[in-house]
């Protein structure tokens, strides 16, 4: 074993090796790589948010299965091209699935989904009859 000593003369060294030799997978197997997902609520509909820049709207699969929606993205990683030699390999495969429970106030005839500026964005229309319409109320 090898006990190496750093002489940092300032702060920004420290950071600067820090930086320099952090692993780029590092978090690959903490979960890192689940998207975020906002959930709002209106008196019409349910819109679902999903960070995932980067990535490619046809790799999304939406399903609706038994009151569980389900959202994965599956990428595989690109052949290994055998006209040069690869040095350093950092990109990987990536995949998510995130599932949510759908109630029966949900048309779900009538989900939408969009992919934006890397934002997955589902829509979640309410049923009419359970649509909360807003109550006037008289001042006595």
């Amino acid at each position: 074993m090898t006990l190496v000593k750093h002489n940092y003369k300032n702060l920004d060294n420290i950071f600067d090796d820090l930086l320099n030799n952090f692993p780029a997978n590092w978090g690959r197997d903490m979960n890192f790589s689940i998207p975020p997902v906002n959930i709002h609520e209106n008196n019409d509909a349910y819109h679902l948010e999903l960070v995932a820049p980067g990535l490619k709207k046809e790799s999304f699969k939406i399903a609706l299965e038994k009151g569980v929606l389900s959202i994965s993205y599956e990428h595989k990683q690109e052949a290994e091209n055998k006209e040069y030699k690869t040095h350093r390999k950092e990109f990987r495969t990536s995949s998510f699935k995130r599932s949510f429970t759908v109630d029966d106030k949900v048309n779900t005839d009538g989900i939408q989904a969009k992919y934006e500026d890397g934002v997955l964005k589902l829509y979640l229309p309410k049923k009419e009859e359970v649509k909360v319409m807003p109550k006037e109320i008289t001042v006595q």
